[in-house]
């Protein structure tokens, strides 16, 4: 399969720096003004896209009060809520989309969505989004995928919590459409999730079992895990994105700050450049560093004729003369013509 995903102008693989999603989430705290402030806080860092998530409380859940309809969990940011009233509270009104669409393209920003059902995919395909995300908790929903890959358009797939035989469904509903325009994202579908579950090595496998790019979703703190997923192959960053943290909001506390954020596009940018190719021997910049290399010099003045001992020949720096390997060769031979302290030993010391 191809190993190159285009959304828009912009190519998505191996080959190019890693495609930087914002996540914006319910972090509009139920402002569309402060939605609008952070789509322009986020084309500021240098990031490629904005994503929002289009869904309903109606269309996630039923409104109901018995305990599977809630979060009873003490870890869980959410402990407490009904599975309905968290959703009604953290949702895009779907008459903003097209306003925060608008101005993602104003400020240069790439702007998609993951639909949570059939009718948000209909919606989305009013507003021409240029690609889809399928969410880690719908990676299951095959015939929500397959909705999705029927339009064409290139779609991301997040794999929190599924496993390998669910991941290979997912794909092959993507295929079996015709699509071939696809790409994976390694997750942990906890919030914030723990560094030591990222298991990122998880991400260069994932390529080559599925013949696809594959990035990160990734919600731990900071930009540490992120930057790393890129050193070993990851070919997209989602995070999620805030305004500030200080100001509370149902994703704030694994969200980053738009400076943050910044820093995230600069380092694994870096982490991209840094990624290179097998290589072995000097690099180009190195080879004016080869002559401050120690090597085999005269220490102390030679006569014609002389024993050559450990106190005449050191390895020492710059590299001009021979390696030192060679010392052995020289010790207790006799040398075959005068040399003075500071000269690098060549072979014609012996003749």
């Amino acid at each position: 399969m191809d190993p190159e995903v285009r959304i828009g102008d912009h190519v998505i693989g191996p080959d190019v720096p890693p495609f930087i999603v914002a996540e914006m989430s319910a972090n509009h705290n139920q402002s569309l003004d402060r939605a609008l402030q952070i789509v322009d806080a986020v084309a500021a860092t240098g990031a490629h896209a904005l994503k929002l998530q289009t869904y309903t409380a109606d269309t996630m859940t039923i409104e109901a009060s018995s305990p599977e309809f809630s979060i009873d969990d003490p870890s869980s940011l959410w402990n407490g809520e009904t599975l309905h009233r968290l959703y009604d509270k953290a949702h895009t009104p779907w008459e903003w989309h097209r306003p925060i669409l608008a101005r993602c393209r104003e400020r240069g920003l790439i702007a998609f969505s993951s639909p949570f059902d059939a009718s948000a995919v209909e919606f989305l395909e009013q507003l021409a989004v240029p690609c889809y995300k399928i969410a880690s908790f719908e990676n299951v929903d095959l015939p929500l995928i397959r909705k999705v890959a029927s339009t064409g358009k290139p779609l991301i797939i997040s794999t929190g919590m599924a496993s390998v035989a669910e991941i290979a469904e997912a794909v092959e509903t993507v295929r079996a459409e015709g699509n071939q325009q696809l790409i994976l994202l390694k997750c942990t579908s906890s919030y914030p999730s723990p560094v030591e579950g990222a298991n990122l090595a998880t991400i260069p496998h994932m390529a080559q079992l599925f013949r696809c790019p594959v990035g990160l979703s990734d919600h731990t703190p900071g930009i540490g895990v992120a930057v790393a997923a890129v050193a070993v192959g990851a070919t997209v960053v989602e995070k999620h994105v805030t305004l500030s943290r200080a100001d509370g909001g149902v994703d704030a506390a694994f969200s980053l700050e738009p400076e943050e954020l910044r820093s995230l596009v600069v380092e694994t940018g870096r982490a991209w450049r840094a990624r290179g190719s097998v290589r072995y021997g000097p690099t180009e910049t190195e080879l004016p560093s080869l002559r401050f290399r120690r090597s085999l010099y005269v220490v102390e003045d030679i006569r014609a004729g002389e024993v050559i001992t450990e106190k005449h020949i050191r390895a020492i720096r710059p590299g001009l003369g021979l390696p030192p390997k060679f010392v052995d060769d020289f010790i207790g031979k006799r040398a075959a013509r005068d040399a003075c302290r500071g000269t690098a030993v060549k072979w014609d010391l012996l003749g």
